[in-house]
C-alpha cells in the first residue's frame, strides 16, 4: 500500500471506498457514512440541476502531449487522486481530477453523497441509473472539450470512478449519448481500477449499430485492473466486465489481477498504469 514519502501519496485513507490502505470491510461502510455526512448540507443534486464540486488540476512538467480526466470514488472528492497522480512519473500528462456532485445514493438508503451517478448495487446486474451516467459522460467531455488539438485525451477512475469512465468509453464508441445527442470527444484511452461496466445490457447492441461504431471500439486502448480481495466491487464484477467488454467488440483491452488486493490501489498497480498510459499514448516519458 501506499506508506508516503516522495515518491508517493500519504497511505492514511482520507475518504471512502478509494481507500490507500487496506482496511476491515466493516470499516468501509464506516468512513462512507461519515464523508458523506461531512456533506449533507450541501445543495442537493437533482437529475434536473446538478453541482459538480471542485476540480483539482495536475500541470504537466513537461511538454504537454495528453490530458486525463481521473474521476474519484463514492464519498470521495477530486483532491486525494490529485495528490496521488501528481507523483506519478508522467511529466507529459495533465491530469483533471473533477468532484462529483452531492446526490442520494440508494446503496447508502438514500444518504446524500458525493457520487457521479446513483447506485444500489455496484455490479452489470444493478439497476442503471442513466441519467445521472449521462449527466457526468457530459460534464467530463465538457472539461476535455478545450483541449488542445494536438493533445491526446483520455479518462480514468476508481470504483465508482471507473464505472464512469468505461461509461464515456462506450458513449466514445457509439458516438453518441443515451439521449442521440453526439459525443464530442476524441479518446485515446480509458483506464478503469477496481470498478464494474453499467448499462451493460445496451452495450453490444450499440457497439454493432455501425460500422463506425464497431470501429471505434475496436481501436479504443482499456486497462481495466481489479484485487481478487475486493470486497467492495467484487473481483468476479470487473472479470466479468471485461469480458463484457471483449464480447461487445472492446477487443484493445488489458485486464490485470492483483492477488489478494482488497479495495484500494497500490504502488504495483499504478505503475502499470503509468507503463500502459507510457506505451499506449506514445510518451516517452522525458520532459521534454
Amino acid at each position: 500500500m501506499y506508506r508516503g514519502g516522495s515518491s508517493y501519496a500519504s497511505g492514511r485513507p482520507p475518504s471512502p471506498l478509494r481507500c490507500l490502505a487496506p482496511q476491515p470491510p466493516s470499516m468501509v461502510l464506516f468512513h462512507v457514512h461519515n464523508a458523506c455526512a461531512s456533506n449533507a448540507g450541501s445543495r442537493a443534486a437533482t437529475r434536473r440541476h446538478v453541482d459538480y464540486g471542485r476540480t483539482y488540476v495536475v500541470r504537466p512538467k513537461g511538454r504537454h502531449r495528453a490530458t486525463i480526466v481521473w474521476l474519484h470514488g463514492l464519498g470521495d472528492s477530486g483532491a486525494s487522486w490529485y495528490q496521488l497522480l501528481e507523483s506519478l512519473p508522467l511529466p507529459n500528462i495533465k491530469w483533471i481530477c473533477p468532484t462529483a456532485p452531492t446526490r442520494p445514493v440508494a446503496l447508502l438508503g438514500g444518504f446524500p453523497c458525493t457520487a457521479w451517478f446513483d447506485v444500489a448495487d455496484p455490479s452489470q446486474d444493478g439497476p442503471d441509473d442513466a441519467d445521472g451516467l449521462e449527466a457526468s459522460a457530459a460534464h467530463i467531455a465538457n472539461l476535455l472539450s478545450s483541449e488542445p488539438a494536438d493533445v491526446k485525451l483520455g479518462i480514468g477512475g476508481f470504483s465508482m470512478g471507473a464505472a464512469t469512465a468505461l461509461h464515456s468509453a462506450s458513449c466514445f464508441a457509439h458516438g453518441r449519448y443515451g439521449n442521440g445527442g453526439r459525443y464530442p470527444i476524441n479518446l485515446s484511452a480509458v483506464v478503469g481500477l477496481s470498478g464494474w461496466l453499467p448499462c451493460s445490457r445496451s452495450l453490444k447492441a450499440k457497439v454493432e449499430s455501425s460500422q463506425e461504431a464497431a470501429r471505434r471500439a475496436a481501436s479504443l486502448p482499456l486497462l481495466l485492473c481489479h484485487g481478487t480481495g475486493d470486497g467492495v466491487v467484487p473481483y468476479k464484477q470487473g472479470e466479468r466486465s471485461a469480458e463484457t467488454l471483449r464480447m461487445s467488440g472492446f477487443r484493445n483491452l488489458t485486464f490485470k489481477a492483483y492477488n489478494g488486493l482488497e479495495h484500494y490501489t497500490i504502488p504495483e498497480e499504478m505503475d502499470a498504469v503509468c507503463k500502459w498510459l507510457t506505451a499506449r499514448l506514445r510518451l516517452d516519458g522525458s520532459r521534454a
